[in-house]
């Protein structure tokens, strides 16, 4: 081309703004010898002088990402097809668009890097010299791409072939066993485990990164989670049939059962932290009579006749049916809370635990 071509066309000697030189090197783009201004082929990385590869000089312009001097994964797959079958309408079926959308890309790319790729004729579409060179670079750019996503793949395949749910006691027992089978149907490649414990255990699993997802009862997301309701629960004071609460008609007010001495969960449980919230105003709760660390044991503990308790509706559906508890009614006080699922703060559940998200269902 002539040394008349404006600003950003081809000198004599090659040099071009921003465009090819004879020997290959390009602002940003690709010399003879294989190197590139910010990329890598044949497995290794060589920069183009400071000035061919755009770089700015010091207190210059930033130099622009590598993202705007390379042409997309598409093009060049465009391109490499292109080669394969000689024709740019053979080209555009193989990779699923139209030939003008394939004409379009090309024209695009051809712009962006400065020189011609193909040569179109009634006879059909050949590569240039440069395009023959820019479609090697292109071939190994695309096996690049393709091994990376073979990778990624497999990152998936590990990340789903397990998933570890941390989950508060009466959760773990009543409704994440039904969560689990549904789970099961859809992924029944992925093993799960489940490790069951009070609130505050769950989220430092969490925080220790030792589960993918929890479920707690508190009442509400503990700091430096995030969280979503999946259910709700009420808690209910029970007795063993021969405690005189269980045969007393008169509602229990909220001082009376503050100061009576319960079967309580430990510390930290949901149960207790809604329980001690409800109670507060009323002079808080007395000292336990026992303090038990899991709803089976408070469960058997007041079936046993040891004291009244406050438990989830959720478990002692069996023993309200068959009379070994009965539900001593409170007035004054609400005992209704919000079971949610958790996980660390900004990073959503993917995988099998976004999975296990979907199957939850929140109930009035």
């Amino acid at each position: 081309m002539s040394r008349g071509t404006r600003g950003g066309g081809a000198h004599e000697d090659g040099t071009h703004g921003g465009g090819a030189r004879k020997d290959g090197a390009h602002g940003g783009g690709a010399r003879k010898d294989g190197a590139h201004g910010g990329g890598a082929y044949g497995g290794g990385a060589r920069s183009a002088s400071r000035d061919a590869a755009g770089s700015a000089p010091e207190g210059g312009a930033p130099r622009p990402h590598l993202s705007h001097r390379v042409p997309d994964l598409g093009a060049l797959e465009l391109l490499l097809a292109v080669a394969r079958h000689g024709s740019l309408g053979a080209a555009a079926r193989e990779v699923g668009i139209t030939q003008p959308a394939a004409s379009s890309r090309i024209r695009s790319m051809e712009r962006q890097l400065g020189v011609a790729l193909v040569d179109r004729s009634p006879r059909g579409s050949r590569l240039t010299d440069a395009g023959a060179l820019v479609t090697d670079w292109a071939r190994r750019i695309v096996e690049a791409a393709e091994a990376f996503d073979a990778g990624a793949q497999a990152l998936r395949g590990r990340r789903d072939s397990r998933l570890r749910v941390a989950a508060s006691m009466t959760i773990a027992e009543y409704l994440l066993p039904g969560w689990l089978i549904a789970l099961r149907a859809e992924r029944p490649d992925t093993a799960v485990s489940l490790q069951a414990g009070n609130s505050a255990a769950v989220a430092e699993r969490l925080f220790a990164g030792d589960a993918d997802v929890g479920f707690v009862e508190g009442l509400a997301v503990p700091d430096g989670l995030d969280g979503v309701v999946v259910a709700h629960d009420r808690l209910a004071v029970v007795a063993a049939p021969s405690h005189p609460w269980a045969r007393r008609r008169a509602p229990l007010d909220p001082a009376e059962l503050a100061a009576t001495p319960l079967v309580l969960r430990e510390r930290g449980s949901g149960t207790r932290q809604v329980l001690d919230a409800a109670l507060a105003a009323h002079g808080g709760l007395a000292r336990p009579l026992l303090e038990l660390a899991s709803t089976t044991a408070v469960k058997a503990a007041a079936v046993s006749g040891a004291g009244p308790a406050v438990l989830s509706e959720l478990a002692i559906t069996e023993e309200l049916a068959s009379r070994r508890l009965v539900a001593v009614p409170v007035e004054g006080v609400v005992l209704r809370r919000d079971l949610r699922a958790v996980w660390p703060a900004g990073h959503r559940p993917t995988g099998p635990a976004r999975d296990l998200l979907s199957l939850t269902r929140d109930r009035p």
